[in-house]
């Protein structure tokens, strides 16, 4: 059985959706939208959600484009 350890020494900082969005440089509804579709994974805190920062890296990169546009030869 896998078995969750977490070291209460080391801290695990969650981020909230203004956060979101002034990392991403959206709006606070954008970010909202993202985190309750499910866009962005977060994890539920009573009526709250937070995002996890490795969450965040994971949803930049899915959404990374492969070219920069307006460099075609």
């Amino acid at each position: 059985m896998n078995e969750l350890v977490i070291n209460t020494q080391e801290r695990f900082p969650l981020l909230n959706a203004t956060e979101v969005a002034d990392i991403l440089n959206i709006s606070l509804p954008m970010a909202y939208k993202l985190i309750q579709i499910g866009e962005i994974r977060a994890v539920q805190i009573g009526k709250g959600r937070r995002v996890r920062p490795q969450d965040l890296r994971q949803y930049i990169e899915s959404n990374l484009t492969s070219e920069p546009e307006g460099n075609e030869p």
